[in-house]
């Protein structure tokens, strides 16, 4: 496993003699953002114009601040990573960890076709069949992850509700509320629930499954 993006930031500013107020400039953010970031994982990732400055700065892949493996493309494939956790289309199930499980190849072309960004896409499987029949126990979902930063469109997402990772369909309703729903009928929804308690990890924009 390779060195945590936050540490390796904070060699590379140590082997430099950099500062943190001096990088957060060069970055456009507050002064106290480097810091933040590499003290107080805030935020989690480094977004991509941020990393893509500091790495032409130091010199170094973005890999080693946390940006996609240049082995991530191959003669025009993409391998997309698949993460060891599932996205409850049941009761909720508790994401523990997101440990990589491997990677499927999508060609970049069609990726970005569809007008995604394969650099955000992610791969988890569905647990559960309250999506069923749209998505049934056991699919592989591509969720785009650029979702979470946008403004909501209508459909289906990876959501995190009280420490639950589900995936739901959600439609807006004014004031800022959101209807969470199941497409199995057998399942109850949430019609009314407020919209700063659900945290979107993305909208689900592509499913396979096994015959």
């Amino acid at each position: 496993m390779g060195e945590d993006p936050r540490a390796a930031l904070a060699r590379l500013i140590a082997e430099n003699a950099e500062d943190f107020a001096g990088l957060s400039k060069l970055v456009g953010r507050n002064p106290t953002y480097i810091q933040q970031f590499i003290k107080r994982g805030s935020p989690k990732k480094l977004p991509e114009t941020e990393r893509g400055i500091l790495a032409r700065y130091f010199g170094v892949d973005e890999s080693v601040l946390g940006g996609p493996d240049a082995s991530a493309r191959r003669g025009g494939i993409w391998l997309i990573p698949k993460l060891a956790v599932g996205a409850s289309a049941g009761a909720g199930a508790i994401a523990s960890s997101e440990t990589l499980a491997g990677k499927i190849g999508f060609h970049e072309k069609w990726l970005r076709k569809q007008g995604l960004d394969p650099a955000k896409l992610s791969l988890i499987q569905v647990e559960g069949d309250s999506m069923s029949p749209t998505l049934n126990h056991g699919d592989d979902i591509m969720v785009d992850n650029r979702a979470a930063a946008g403004p909501l469109r209508d459909g289906i997402h990876v959501i995190r509700l009280e420490d639950a990772l589900m995936v739901k369909r959600l439609a807006s309703r004014p004031k800022g509320r959101l209807s969470v729903l199941s497409d199995n009928p057998a399942y109850p929804g949430w019609p009314d629930v407020d919209g700063a308690a659900i945290a979107i990890i993305g909208r689900v924009v592509w499913a396979g499954r096994r015959l």
